[in-house]
């Protein structure tokens, strides 16, 4: 009994001992392919990857009184077709033609493009703009010929003219992103005067000895500082509108002769129009430095970006003198601002000089006038066609109103 217990208990030990050895060499063979699985095998999945997270938008701080950037990476997002400010309800929908040589006014009906009215405003009407809170358009006028300057009112609910402010000088004129000053650019006395933006009493003066021309401006993202353009010394000038001073002077590599500027949707850039070098230079903000240049045409001048922030339309005037002939090669190049290239261009047909103005309320009408032939042009932003209607003797910063916007910095629309 014994003995049958022993063989019993042995033939169980070496069961376990073969079970093991055979279960240990069967974990080491290879797995079998994936053709060979049977169909209860569960399959293998591989999880997707996992799509990067959309970068986050850094809100912008701005200057105390400035209206908030909605969005960081287009600022003219609240410029688009259709956002018309509550404040210009009963706004005569006008375009509004100053005319340097005859000293008036003459007034468009865009559904007509026919001149319905025309007053007179004095000598060198130079820019007609738009104010900080959208209430009152300003005829600024030059103190060109030994003529005292002037700020005429003009009520764009009736499209009549008010009594004038006169002044030394009022080449043009812009606001401080809090609204509470208007910058008169005394181009003819190399200063920039601060006045209170409703009753134009002097504030304070900034001279800008080293800016013979200074003319044309825009803002940072955050209305820290402002650039202008100075015409008759080939730069531009910095001014930190927090201290109050320059703080900085650019010379530009080529051209001399710099124009309209217009900051980038993202706020990043700069772009200069500059009437000698046939194109637009692309300048770094902060570092204030050249980056860049793309040409666009003869006598580069006027620079507006579409309703949808997506595209910048560049006049070019067709000439590269101050004074340029009529029927010139004048244009407009259509200046993608993502890829900083020329999409198109669109001559004025039989020649022209497009200068200044600004698009339409619903972006489809591109409105400039024609300094050197008495005319202004409305061109179309899909085809280019253009329309052409007779003025007086030598429009210039012509604006169309109302714009859309919740505030004006001034010149002929630059709207945020």
């Amino acid at each position: 009994m014994r003995t049958v217990r022993y063989f019993v208990f042995a033939a169980i030990g070496l069961g376990l001992i073969v079970g093991i050895y055979l279960f240990s060499q069967t974990s080491q063979q290879p797995s079998p392919p994936s053709a060979a699985v049977g169909p209860t095998t569960p399959e293998l999945r591989v999880a997707p990857p996992v799509p990067p997270a959309p970068p986050a938008v850094v809100a912008v701080n701005t200057v105390p009184g400035m209206p908030p950037v909605i969005d960081p990476n287009n600022l003219y997002s609240e410029i688009g077709a259709g956002k018309i400010s509550p404040v210009t309800s009963g706004a005569l929908e006008r375009i509004y033609v100053p005319h340097v040589r005859s000293g008036d006014v003459y007034v468009i009906d865009p559904a007509t493009f026919k001149v319905i009215d025309k007053f007179k405003v004095g000598p060198n009407p130079q820019h007609v703009i738009p104010s900080w809170d959208l209430k009152t358009l300003w005829v600024a006028a030059s103190s060109e010929g030994g003529q005292m300057g002037r700020l005429t009112p003009i009520d764009p609910t009736t499209g009549k003219p008010g009594e004038p402010v006169k002044l030394r000088d009022a080449y043009n004129m812009y606001y401080t992103p809090d609204g509470k000053s208007a910058i008169v650019v005394a181009e003819a006395l190399k200063q920039l005067d601060f006045r209170d933006a409703k009753t134009m009493e002097l504030q304070h003066t900034i001279s800008t000895p080293n800016c013979p021309g200074i003319n044309h401006a825009d803002f940072a993202i955050d209305g820290s500082y402002v650039i202008f353009t100075c015409e008759f010394s080939g730069g531009l000038i910095k001014i930190d509108l927090t201290s109050g001073r320059s703080v900085g002077f650019l010379k530009l590599s080529k051209g001399g002769m710099p124009q309209d500027i217009r900051i980038s949707p993202d706020g990043k850039v700069f772009f200069v129009a500059d009437m000698h070098a046939d194109g637009i230079f692309v300048i770094d903000g902060e570092t204030f430095k050249e980056i860049g240049f793309v040409e666009t045409g003869v006598g580069t001048h006027g620079l507006y970006p579409s309703r949808d922030g997506k595209k910048l339309y560049v006049s070019n005037r067709g000439s590269n003198m101050v004074g340029g002939p009529p029927k010139g090669k004048g244009s407009i190049a259509v200046v993608d601002f993502a890829t900083r290239t020329v999409d198109k261009v669109w001559p004025i047909p039989g020649g022209g000089s497009p200068d200044m103005g600004n698009v339409s309320a619903d972006g489809k009408t591109l409105w400039l006038s024609g300094r050197f032939d008495n005319v202004v042009y409305a061109i179309d932003t899909t085809t280019g066609e253009v329309k052409i209607i007779p003025v007086g003797r030598e429009p210039h910063g012509l604006t169309v109103w109302p714009q859309p916007g919740r505030y004006s910095l001034g010149h002929t629309g630059n709207m945020r």
